[in-house]
């Protein structure tokens, strides 16, 4: 494989990528409706495991969970290298600054465990 045909098929695998994780159109050569399919698929599994590593944040938003994960997983991608429980974290911080959930109760030094 000469150097230009591997810059396309890095440019590709990107646009891919980008449509499958993020907000990006569909490249060209894919099959939208199975682009569209497999997006979904991979969102739903990343918000079961939020919702397994952070069942607190789920309950407190109830049936807001979903719709609020979904907008937050199309423009915050999970980054590679990226653990599920910063990831889980990082969309409860998210949902405090929009304000749908109560920010975190600070624990006083007495009240911490050694």
């Amino acid at each position: 494989m000469t150097q230009p045909q591997r810059d396309r098929l890095a440019a590709a695998q990107t646009e891919l990528l980008r449509a499958l994780l993020a907000d990006g159109a569909t490249p060209p050569g894919f099959d939208e409706d199975r682009v569209r399919i497999e997006k979904r698929a991979l969102r739903n599994k990343r918000r079961g495991i939020v919702e397994m590593v952070r069942p607190d944040v789920a309950d407190e938003l109830g049936e807001r969970f979903r719709p609020l994960f979904d907008a937050y997983a199309e423009t915050h991608p999970k980054e590679d290298g990226t653990r599920f429980r910063e990831d889980a974290a990082r969309f409860a911080d998210w949902a405090v600054a929009r304000g749908e959930l109560k920010p975190p109760k600070k624990k006083r030094w007495w009240q911490r465990s050694t």
